[in-house]
């Protein structure tokens, strides 16, 4: 589809440069032990199979706003983004360089999300089809069935309904949010543990921008990493915000994401004359 739409602009504005911004493109930096999966080797070096990584565009965006809104270069820093929408991912980001991300050859691996079902055994799919799904039902299910949609079982995979839920105590609302948050705090655990410490927690996307209680929740289980709640700051956060206390040696805060100003600045980086390129 993306192809399609370069040679829809080429038909329609011949001559006009076109540039692919990769959503997988910033997650590049990884080393082998982050993007291999323990498979034989040839399928990599054959298919390609590896992680690749996606929001790539909002991972880089939300690392480089929050480095100014620390007032402090983003080659210093350690981060751990989590951009959490109906997808949902997290990265590790060490000096600007992301060192490992949640999702992997594709979207679906990683965190809960509002309808995928992020990481699972695979013996659960040699499991199903041996039970009489077909490679096409398993792949509705875990991409569209699956996630906090599946698992709170109210028709929706959409947080806020999920939340409205739990407080009515409508179906398993409750524990979809449990899940979702137990899932994202163990990565952030992870990442915190690879980067050797982290300086900031990053919360965006819709979920991340606008959801105080998943906020809430995931700094409560975060003391040990030295990240502590302020309630007040939290309830009050609109824009970029912090919202960890003074004391907190790991920062949280609030990054609005602006994808489509990501693209802009990579176009004109890339279209950039090379000795006037921006970093």
């Amino acid at each position: 589809p993306n192809l399609g739409g370069v040679e829809a602009c080429e038909r329609a504005f011949p001559g006009v440069a076109n540039v692919a911004v990769f959503d997988t493109a910033f997650h590049q930096t990884m080393a082998p032990e982050a993007y291999l999966y323990a498979v034989p080797y040839k399928l990599y070096e054959d298919y390609g199979i590896r992680k690749y990584g996606f929001h790539g565009t909002s991972h880089k965006f939300v690392a480089g706003a929050a480095a100014e809104f620390l007032n402090r270069p983003l080659h210093s820093l350690k981060l751990i983004t989590c951009h959490l929408g109906n997808g949902c991912s997290a990265a590790a980001v060490r000096f600007g360089r992301v060192i490992d991300t949640s999702m992997g050859m594709t979207p679906l691996m990683g965190l809960v999300m509002g309808t995928r079902c992020g990481d699972i055994d695979p013996g659960v799919l040699f499991h199903l089809l041996k039970k009489g799904m077909t490679v096409d039902d398993l792949d509705t299910l875990l991409n569209k069935k699956s996630g906090l949609r599946g698992v709170a079982e109210i028709g929706s995979g959409d947080m806020r309904d999920i939340l409205a839920a739990r407080e009515a105590g409508t179906g398993r609302a409750a524990s979809a949010f449990a899940m979702f948050v137990h899932r994202l705090v163990f990565y952030i655990g992870g990442y915190h543990g690879l980067l050797d410490g982290a300086d900031a927690l990053v919360f965006t996307g819709g979920i991340g921008e606008n959801s105080v209680p998943v906020r809430a929740a995931v700094i409560a289980r975060l003391a040990g990493l030295g990240c502590r709640l302020d309630a007040a700051r939290n309830q009050a956060a609109r824009g970029a915000a912090e919202v960890s206390t003074d004391d907190s040696t790991l920062k949280a805060i609030v990054i609005p994401t602006n994808e489509e100003l990501m693209i802009a600045r990579e176009t004109v980086r890339v279209l950039a004359p090379p000795d006037n390129r921006p970093a």
